[in-house]
C-alpha cells in the first residue's frame, strides 16, 4: 500500500490540519564525503555493456516547471546487452540559487505509483527547507506509469476488476473470481509478457543506481514512502557503499512473506477503523455508535448489504461491497483529510447513497470522472506485488485462512484473504522476497514508523530498523499512512535536519 492516495483525497476532504508534537532524542553529527567526478566514475561497473547505460546522458527538457527526461535500462541485468527499455524522470530544480546538496531521489510506494507526480508535487510532500537544498528527482519505475509499462486491462475492465465480489460466499461466486484473477494474469501476459520477469524490486533497485550516476551523484539520496521502504532498503542492500542520506517512512518488512504481509496490512487497518470509530462516537452527529461494537458491527452490515444490493450513486455506477470497502480502507491513510469525509459518506451509505464512498474508492484508484484511469496503478501494483511474493494459494488453502483472516478484522478479514488467490497463476516464480535485507556497511539509514499506519504497520518500521545493521528507528505517535509533513513539526525537524545538516536522530526517538 502506498501513500499516494493521500494526494488524492485533497480533492475529497477537508483543509489539511496541521498539529506540532514534542519529541524526544539526542542528535548526533553525520559529515558526508565531499563529491567529485572521480569519485562518480569510481562508481560504474566494469561490464562494457552495463557501462554504456551508466554513462548516458539525459537530454532534459521544460516540462511546466520542471524539467522531465528518459533514461534507458536493461530490461534484463544477466544480459544488458540484450534488449532495453525506458524510465521517464521528473527533477523538481532546488530553490535555493546557492549551492545545494544534490539529488534526492524519491519513490511514493504503491508499488506502481508514479515517482514523476511524487516529485511534480513535493512542494505537498517535503518541506521548504528541503526543496531549497536538493534537485527533487522522481521516476516512474519499471512497468509503471510513463516507463516502459506493465498493460493489462482496458479501462472497463479495470472497473470490473476493482468492483468485482471480494467476499465469494457460494461455489459459483468463488468461481467467477477465480476467472478474474485468471483473465488479469492472461491479459498481462498478452500485453507485457517479455516484461514480467523483470519488474520486481531487486531490479528497479539496479536502475535506481543507473540513475544516480547519469545525475553526476557519488551517492544516493533518498526519501522512500512506503513500498518506496522496500526500494530503498533492497538497493541499500545491492549498493551500500552508495548509500547517501536514507529516509524510510511508512515500512515495509521486507522478511516477511506475502501471507503475513496482508496480515499485518490487515492487522493496520483494524486498529485505524477502530482509532476512527472512537474519534467519531463522541462526536455531534456521527453516524455510527453510540458504542466501538455497535459502531464496527454497523459497518460490518453495511458491507454485507452492499454485498447482497449494492448502494446507488449520483453516477449511476453500483457501489459494491468491494468499492465500498475500498472506500473505508482509503479514508484510513489520513486521518486530517479522510476520517471528516469518511462521516459524511457513512451517513449517507445509510441511506442507501453511496456516492461519497465511490468517490473515496476512486481516489484511491486513480480513477476520473470520465471512466478513464490516471496510471496503469491498478495493474502495475498485483503485477510488482506477485513478481516480489509469488505466492500460488489455492482455493482450499484461502478457505482455511479465512478464520484466521476474520480474527485479526471480522470487518476486513474475508476481503483480505479473498486477495491472496490473485497471484496462483502467475508467470514468474523467482520469489525475491521474503529475505532479510542488512545492507552491511550502508551510512546511517532512517526508518520511520507510526504508531497506528494503517497500511505499514509500526511492528514493520521496527523490524526493518533492526534488520539494517544501519537502521536508525524514528517514531510518530499518531494515525494515518506515513509521518513525515503529515502534521507532527518533530518528525518534520528531524528528518529535515539528517537531510539537511547529515544530523543522524538517536536510535529509538520518538515523536
Amino acid at each position: 500500500m502506498s501513500r499516494h492516495s493521500r494526494a488524492a483525497l485533497v480533492a475529497v476532504a477537508a483543509a489539511l490540519a496541521l498539529l506540532a508534537t514534542a519529541c524526544s532524542g539526542d542528535p548526533t553529527p553525520a559529515t558526508p564525503d565531499a563529491v567529485d567526478s572521480s569519485a562518480v566514475e569510481s562508481t560504474k561497473p566494469d561490464d562494457a555493456a552495463l557501462r554504456a547505460f551508466y554513462d548516458q546522458t539525459v537530454d532534459w527538457s521544460s516540462c511546466g516547471d520542471f524539467e522531465c527526461g528518459t533514461i534507458e535500462v536493461p530490461l534484463d541485468y544477466d544480459d544488458p546487452a540484450g534488449r532495453s527499455i525506458q524510465l521517464a524522470v521528473l527533477r523538481r530544480p532546488a530553490d535555493s540559487s546557492r549551492d545545494g546538496i544534490g539529488s534526492l531521489l524519491v519513490n511514493p510506494g504503491g508499488p506502481g505509483v508514479s515517482g514523476k507526480g511524487y516529485a511534480e508535487n513535493a512542494d505537498f510532500y517535503f518541506t521548504p527547507d528541503v526543496l531549497d537544498v536538493y534537485d527533487i528527482v522522481g521516476w516512474d519505475p519499471r512497468g509503471v506509469g510513463d516507463s516502459t509499462a506493465v498493460e493489462c486491462l482496458s479501462d472497463r475492465q479495470t472497473d470490473a476488476f476493482i468492483a468485482a465480489d471480494g467476499t465469494p460466499d457460494s461455489p459459483s461466486e468463488v468461481a467467477q473470481l477465480r476467472r478474474m484473477f485468471r483473465g488479469f494474469t492472461s491479459g498481462c501476459e498478452q500485453g507485457s509478457g517479455r516484461l514480467l520477469p523483470h519488474i520486481g524490486t531487486f531490479d528497479s533497485a539496479r536502475d535506481m543506481d543507473i540513475l544516480r550516476a547519469v545525475l553526476g551523484e557519488r551517492q544516493t539520496n533518498y526519501f522512500g514512502a512506503s513500498y518506496g521502504t522496500e526500494l530503498g532498503a533492497t538497493y541499500a542492500e545491492l549498493f551500500p557503499e552508495r548509500v547517501g542520506r536514507f529516509v524510510l517512512d511508512g515500512a515495509l518488512d521486507p522478511k516477511v512473506s506475502g501471507t503475513d504481509l496482508a496480515l499485518g496490512q490487515l492487522e493496520g487497518f483494524q486498529r485505524a477503523i477502530t482509532a476512527f470509530v472512537d474519534d467519531c462516537i463522541p462526536r455531534d452527529g456521527c453516524p455510527v455508535g453510540p458504542t466501538r461494537d455497535a459502531a464496527l458491527g454497523q459497518l460490518e452490515d453495511l458491507f454485507a448489504q452492499s454485498d447482497a444490493q449494492p448502494l446507488s450513486s449520483d453516477s449511476g455506477r453500483p457501489v459494491t461491497e468491494s468499492l465500498a470497502q475500498l472506500g473505508v480502507v482509503a479514508a484510513m491513510y489520513s486521518q486530517a483529510q479522510g476520517w471528516p469525509t469518511l462521516r459524511l459518506a457513512l451517513a449517507r451509505a445509510f441511506d442507501s447513497d453511496g456516492t461519497l464512498l465511490l468517490a473515496l474508492a476512486d481516489s484511491y484508484s486513480e480513477r476520473n470522472g470520465d471512466g478513464t484511469y490516471a496510471s496503469n496503478v491498478n495493474e502495475a501494483f498485483p503485477a510488482i506485488s506477485c513478481t516480489d511474493r509469488p505466492e500460488t494459494l489455492s482455493v482450499r488453502q484461502i478457505r482455511d485462512l479465512v478464520p484466521t483472516f476474520v480474527s485479526v478484522s471480522p470487518l476486513f478479514g474475508e476481503w483480505f484473504a479473498w486477495a491472496g488467490a490473485g497471484c496462483a497463476d502467475w508467470p514468474v516464480d523467482q520469489a525475491p522476497f521474503p529475505q532479510r535485507l542488512r545492507a552491511k556497511g550502508a551510512d546511517p539509514i532512517v526508518v520511520v514508523g507510526t504508531t497506528r499506519d494503517p497500511a505499514t504497520p509500526y511492528e514493520w518500521a521496527v523490524s526493518l530498523a533492526e534488520q539494517l545493521d544501519s537502521g536508525v528507528l524514528l517514531s510518530r505517535d499518531g494515525d494515518g499512512h506515513t509521518a513525515y509533513t503529515s502534521g507532527n513539526g518533530c518528525i518534520d525537524d528531524t528528518v529535515d535536519a539528517y537531510l539537511i545538516d547529515g544530523v543522524v536522530p538517536k536510535d529509538g526517538t520518538t515523536c
